[in-house]
């Protein structure tokens, strides 16, 4: 008979997950009711700054700082992550006396955090400490403290830091929108710091940059005839081509659709106008507006192609889904 113990009662994932989640949600929810003058001076302290947010931690602490430095830096706050250990050797010559140092450590005592904290005092930077324990060195020599401590740590050991580096993230948050809204920073700033992004695609993509000009414009006057709009339409590849009077105002544009229903119809080809068969009154847009404007007007109106005017209507360029997805706005 085996004499081997039996393997002790363990949860199952989903109830070891549940608990983490519990336990750290738990973490956030009571830096709310213990958030106080100390976090209103901290966003003061930050944004009477005319340097830099320099943020530091090592370890765990280390990596949210990185994720808080880069936070700040997308929502108007310029600010770079400092690693402690290189700060010692030579990095401290990025602060000055015009920046604010933002340190991160839960016990407080990080010795590598702790022992950058009276070079970068000297320079004439401000602190701000993130620490769980206000009584720590690091959040005695702060000039403004906030509390990021937590009841216990989701890890069963209570060793491997897990709430309490999910509430110094959420506290870098905080601090982080706290700065956004107090400087005004809108939608368009935010697509200026992310231009590789979707967003700032979005948002900085405007009708100009991705409508067709010049010979790649498919055009015809309204004296044309049908086949003429045909062979336009097919060297273009638009789909559509523009139908302008003598004074380069657009009165219309032949689509697809619409040659699909001119032919279902018992009429002369080859001596129809186009004017005869156009849609009139099309839908345009404005080169200044935003390229996703754009896109939603096509698909609130079910077309596929857009012509572009200018304040006199006259034509300008045009542009279709094709063209969006290349610019990746859609």
């Amino acid at each position: 008979m085996s004499t081997l113990p039996k393997r002790a009662t363990v949860a199952s994932p989903l109830e070891s997950a549940r608990r983490t989640l519990d336990i750290e949600a738990r973490a956030v929810q009571a830096l709310a009711a213990r958030l106080d003058d100390n976090f209103a001076q901290a966003v003061e302290l930050v944004l009477a700054c005319s340097g830099r947010a320099v943020v530091s931690g090592i370890g765990k602490s280390g990596h949210v700082a990185r994720k808080i430095a880069s936070t700040l830096a997308s929502t108007g706050t310029p600010a770079f992550f400092l690693h402690p250990a290189e700060a010692s050797h030579g990095d401290l010559g990025m602060i000055t006396a015009q920046d604010v140092m933002i340190a991160l450590s839960n016990s407080g005592e990080s010795a590598e955090v702790v022992a950058i904290v009276p070079h970068a005092k000297r320079r004439g930077a401000r602190l701000i400490a993130i620490t769980g324990n206000p009584r720590s060195t690091l959040a005695r020599e702060a000039d403004v403290h906030l509390d990021a401590g937590v009841a216990e740590e989701a890890c069963p050991l209570g060793l491997a830091p897990t709430a309490s580096t999910t509430a110094a993230l959420a506290l870098g948050d905080a601090l982080a929108v706290a700065l956004l809204e107090a400087r005004g920073f809108d939608s368009d700033d935010f697509a200026r710091s992310h231009p590789g992004g979707s967003l700032g695609r979005r948002l900085l993509t405007h009708v100009s940059d991705v409508m067709r000009t010049g010979d790649a414009l498919p055009v015809v006057p309204r004296t044309a005839l049908l086949p003429e709009a045909i062979l336009e339409m097919s060297r273009k590849g638009m789909g559509m081509t523009a139908v302008i009077g003598n004074d380069g105002r657009v009165v219309g544009i032949f689509t697809d659709g619409d040659l699909r229903r001119t032919l279902e119809k018992p009429i002369d080809v080859h001596n129809t106008p186009v004017e005869s068969v156009m849609t009139v009154r099309p839908r345009t847009i404005a080169p200044t507006r935003l390229a996703a404007e754009a896109a939603k007007l096509m698909e609130d109106h079910r077309i596929s192609a857009i012509l572009v005017v200018d304040d006199e209507q006259h034509l300008v360029g045009a542009f279709n889904t094709h063209d969006l997805f290349q610019a990746m706005v859609i």
